[in-house]
């Protein structure tokens, strides 16, 4: 089978299609043919070694397709069943994929292979996001940078139809009309900036009669994070969830107590999944969103497998919006 493979950290050039034997499943294994498989930040990350790995790397979290080979342990699937993934799963960017049975996430009625690829890390991601790292409630006030990306579409339309009001950053045009169609109430347009760290709060409290946000959802880290951080309202939080400009800083956490003792969480997705119990009950919330019509997923780009070296050339570029994915 084909698979995409990383020798050593470096940029997208690094990302290789290789030769190399179909997997077998062992004890309480499955393997599983991918329709689909979800791009996201982190493997940029691994790639470039910003987040560490063992080479020869192979990329990969998210995908859906079918289960082709099963182990004679594994009783809850069988040779044909349809399943997402995400979690602690690598080497998805592949023909086959090799996943734990009990990580496997069934696809429900209605809810397509492509669809169901572009969901789960973004989906759960969400999940967490308003069910966990902050509990989102009705007529709070939300700031989400990066608007128009898959999870900033995704966020808007949730948190906006759980009666919160949202307000956005994006770079340009388009992406501000994707923003304010997924329901984004005020819309910011940061390309017009000078220095994003003073005039990201003083528009945010214009929008807020000088309060500020009950909270930030800062997926962008470095270049964002003192506007973020400025732009709360006493005793607002800060949900750092992605760092797409760069690892933020070491600070000095007096900052939180002269900002009006507001609170910093830095979450990640996996740690709201670990218990099957949560992971069954968040996996049946997001495809519910979907299913039910409460999100329209956007899937904004596709790439060939053989591709993927421009795929991660777009997404660290900006040019996309919505969901990547690669389609072996």
């Amino acid at each position: 089978m084909r698979a995409i493979e990383v020798s050593e950290a470096g940029g997208p050039e690094q990302l290789q299609v290789v030769e190399v034997a179909e997997p077998e499943p062992g004890p309480g294994q499955v393997v599983v043919a991918p329709a689909a498989i979800g791009l996201n930040f982190i493997e940029t990350y691994q790639r470039s070694g910003v987040y560490p790995v063992e080479h020869p790397f192979r990329p990969g979290g998210e995908g859906a397709g079918e289960v082709v080979a099963v182990a004679a342990d594994v009783t809850a699937l069988r040779v044909g069943d349809q399943v997402a993934w995400t979690s602690s799963v690598t080497g998805s960017y592949a023909e086959r994929v090799l996943l734990e049975a009990a990580q496997a996430l069934p696809i429900p009625a209605g809810l397509d292979l492509r669809t169901a690829a572009a969901l789960p890390l973004q989906g759960l991601t969400v999940s967490m996001l308003v069910d966990g790292a902050f509990d989102l409630r009705p007529g709070q006030d939300v700031l989400l940078t990066a608007g128009a990306g898959g999870i900033g579409l995704l966020l808007t339309q949730v948190a906006a139809h759980r009666g919160a009001r949202v307000i956005t950053t994006v770079s340009t045009a388009e992406k501000e009309a994707l923003s304010r169609e997924a329901g984004a109430a005020d819309v910011i347009r940061y390309d017009g900036f000078d220095d994003i760290t003073t005039e990201l709060p003083a528009t945010v409290r214009d929008l807020t009669g000088g309060a500020g946000v009950h909270v930030v959802y800062d997926g962008v880290g470095k270049s964002t994070f003192d506007g973020s951080l400025a732009s709360l309202r006493t005793r607002g939080t800060l949900v750092l969830f992605g760092g797409a400009s760069g690892p933020v800083p070491p600070f000095d956490p007096q900052r939180l107590n002269r900002a009006g003792s507001v609170f910093l969480t830095r979450p990640t997705m996996f740690h709201y999944v670990s218990d099957p119990d949560e992971r069954a009950r968040r996996w049946s919330q997001v495809s519910a969103w979907v299913t039910e019509g409460v999100v329209d997923l956007r899937v904004g780009a596709t790439f060939p497998l053989a591709d993927a070296e421009h795929a991660h050339r777009a997404l660290e570029g900006r040019q996309t919006t919505g969901k990547v994915l690669l389609l072996p």
